[in-house]
């Protein structure tokens, strides 16, 4: 029984990482790739590496598989906004259908404030 819940949860991961890795291809600018990479692959790698943690049991694999997955839902998400708001500020533009730029907004209001 536990054999077939990890097999469930390493597929449910790998379905995750899957729609990530099509996103990065489908969508129009850096922005919106970051944000299927990063909420996609960080909630599939974690599944993946739980449903190793449900496999392997709490022995020398199982709890360096959580490690990483507590590793990986730490350092992503900060990883993503770190290289989106260089991007932003570097000057990469958005997508044109994008609807507003609260970062853009933010930036220009604190400058008229000093």
């Amino acid at each position: 029984m536990r054999d077939l819940i990890a097999t469930g949860v390493i597929f449910i991961g790998l379905l995750f990482d899957l729609l990530g890795c099509i996103g990065l291809v489908r969508l129009p600018d850096i922005y919106n790739r970051l944000q299927a990479s990063t909420k996609c692959v960080t909630l599939g790698t974690c599944m993946i590496l739980i449903g190793v943690l449900i496999h392997a049991g709490i022995g020398a694999l199982g709890i360096k598989a959580l490690v990483c997955a507590i590793f990986i839902l730490f350092t992503s998400p900060v990883a993503a906004h770190a290289i989106a708001r260089g991007a932003h500020i570097f000057g990469v533009r958005l997508w044109e259908g994008s609807i507003m730029d609260r970062f853009l907004e933010e930036r220009e209001r604190q400058k008229e404030e000093k």
